[in-house]
């Protein structure tokens, strides 16, 4: 049951539109999480050396930049 028009004039249907938004979905939230992860062991270190520290907080910031362009 084609009832749209998709890239290059191929009929595409809404059950592939749906199983596209999950599949994409899905790859957000498998990122979403993995950058999560990353975000809780870059916090769980501890170090009193000042430059690793600095390190650590450039790192945090930039898993945490992406977490918020993922949504």
């Amino acid at each position: 049951m084609a009832n749209a028009l998709g890239d290059a004039g191929a009929y595409v249907s809404n059950e592939d539109r749906r199983r596209a938004a999950a599949l994409d979905g899905a790859a957000k939230e498998r990122q979403r999480q993995s950058l999560n992860l990353q975000r809780e062991n870059i916090l769980s270190q501890r170090t009193s050396n000042p430059a690793r520290r600095q390190a650590l907080e450039a790192a945090l910031a930039h898993v945490e930049a992406q977490i918020s362009a993922i949504g």
